[in-house]
């Protein structure tokens, strides 16, 4: 698809994709958009990893919560800003106090390559 002016033209692009827990997106959007980093989508997702859920007992039946609340955090940004993003997100999302190495559950980044994007409104 060729247009003038298209989205890349600045360099490579990366798209960021953060899974967070509730409680921090507010923490992580803040300190995102004091370093100037504003455009982004956030998205509530369910999911399971090592954190393996917990029982719950509802109208007297043992239910096991497999899929816990997180937040999926979309971030698309010239690849000259990955390292300071993915450094604000981890300091801002990271839940763990004693040693600063973090709580289980408390998310997961991924970097993608980003091959072209096209904006709506301009074709």
């Amino acid at each position: 698809m060729e247009s003038e002016g298209t989205f890349l033209e600045g360099g490579a692009m990366r798209l960021i994709i953060a899974y967070i827990q509730p409680e921090t997106l507010m923490d992580v959007k803040q300190a995102l958009f004091n370093n100037g980093i504003v455009k982004m989508s956030v998205t509530n997702a369910l999911g399971c990893a090592a954190e393996s859920g917990f029982h719950e007992k509802y109208r007297g039946a043992d239910v096991q919560i497999d899929l816990l609340k997180k937040v999926r955090l979309e971030v698309a940004l010239r690849e000259e800003n990955v390292d300071k993003t993915i450094d604000i997100i981890i300091s801002h999302a990271r839940t763990g106090t004693a040693d600063l190495s973090g709580d289980l559950g408390d998310g997961k980044i991924f970097i993608l390559p980003i091959l072209d994007c096209v904006r709506i409104r301009t074709g």
